[in-house]
């Protein structure tokens, strides 16, 4: 592509892009790039002393792109950033790698870019602002947006079904979960797969999917399964996720006798919606439960003529029921409402996690609190 195609891409997507869905830029002689983008202006309404409370306002800016070479050959690349304007302001590259479309024989490419599982995930990642609590977190391997991941896609099962498609990566030290090495203090190997199966025309779709970071004395591997119905406007999902964090917690006794006892993850998520076309634009309502715990088992272990008991714990990381809508004015512009009742207790290591004041914790019960979101997202 020629130098000064920016200069001719940038504005015509500032003037163009209050009427279309994405801005095709170039597409000549099989060559094809596209930009797109979104302002999101949202504030949540809680208790001050919440880590999400306040402004969350961010714009992304995108681009995708794709050349062929041969008759079944295309080459393809994908670039997101993403700003947040509002309160804890930071800057990410969301998305960046290339890769290989061999057509029926699957794509390959390798680059930041969603975890294996985050297919699964995906299923009640839907909400109008708040879930994705299954993605957005370090509890489970390969979950969420990874660098470093080299993934092999087939989404028709080498050309034999268009029902079956299936994935394959690596992740070199890219890995997001909350399982770095103890030497490096670095992320780690990661590899894992899913599969999801298009269940005919029943509008029924059935996944699962596991991965596993390096190692065998300090391994962490994660599971999950899936299936979402989406047919006749309504949209019903449910999402399981197990992890287990080998050796992750060592309790050290005053005679040096150490343990080494494993940290586990269980969660799942159940998600309900209806779209109602209007005169003008479109009204989905949602409602959701998502319940993701954190666990520890208790140990006995003896030292010459003495017992040593080291207490277990389950305790909740997030748990809340969630009722909100959104209402698509038409493709470019849509506003929500979400109101997340928190169901957490105040001695819950999610309520501990949601508190920017420790010390006032116990009086103001601050990470227990309800929240409400507001927005208003434009897209091209």
């Amino acid at each position: 592509m020629k130098r000064n195609l920016l200069a001719i891409a940038i504005p015509a997507l500032l003037v163009a892009g209050a009427a279309n869905a994405s801005i095709e830029v170039w597409n000549k002689d099989g060559n094809k790039v596209d930009f797109y983008g979104r302002v999101k202006a949202v504030n949540h309404i809680t208790d001050r002393a919440q880590k999400d409370e306040g402004d969350g306002t961010s714009a992304r800016l995108g681009m995708s792109g794709q050349t062929q070479i041969t008759d079944s050959i295309t080459g393809y690349g994908r670039w997101e950033y993403e700003t947040k304007t509002g309160k804890g302001s930071w800057d990410e590259t969301r998305y960046a790698f290339a890769g290989l479309n061999f057509g029926d024989a699957g794509s390959f490419d390798y680059g930041r870019n969603d975890g294996v599982l985050k297919a699964i995930t995906a299923y009640t990642d839907v909400l109008p602002e708040f879930g994705g609590d299954a993605s957005n977190n370090n509890w489970y391997v390969l979950s969420k947006r990874t660098k470093a991941v080299a993934t092999y896609r087939n989404n028709n099962f080498f050309g034999l079904t268009d029902d079956i498609s299936f994935a394959l990566q690596y992740a070199d030290n890219g890995d997001n979960s909350d399982s770095r090495d103890r030497f490096k203090r670095s992320s780690k190997e990661a590899w894992g797969a899913n599969v999801q199966w298009r269940i005919f025309d029943t509008g029924l779709t059935a996944g699962a999917g596991y991965a596993q970071t390096a190692g065998s004395s300090d391994r962490n591997s994660t599971w999950s399964t899936g299936l979402k119905y989406d047919n006749y406007n309504l949209y019903l999902a449910a999402n399981y996720f197990q992890s287990k964090f080998k050796n992750y917690y060592t309790a050290v006794w005053r005679d040096g006798v150490t343990k080494d006892l494993d940290k586990k993850m269980r969660g799942f998520e159940l998600v309900a919606q209806y779209g109602i076309d209007l005169e003008v634009g479109r009204l989905t309502p949602s409602i959701a439960y998502v319940q993701h715990k954190i666990k520890r088992d208790s140990a006995n272990f003896v030292r010459g003529n003495y017992r040593y008991i080291s207490r277990g714990f389950n305790s909740p990381m997030e748990k809340y029921v969630s009722v909100g809508a959104t209402y698509d004015l038409n493709k470019n512009f849509s506003t929500f409402i979400e109101y997340q009742f928190n169901l957490l207790d105040n001695d819950d290591e999610g309520a501990k996690n949601r508190t920017t004041n420790q010390r006032y914790k116990k009086q103001n019960k601050p990470g227990t609190k309800d929240v409400l979101g507001i927005g208003m997202i434009y897209q091209f």
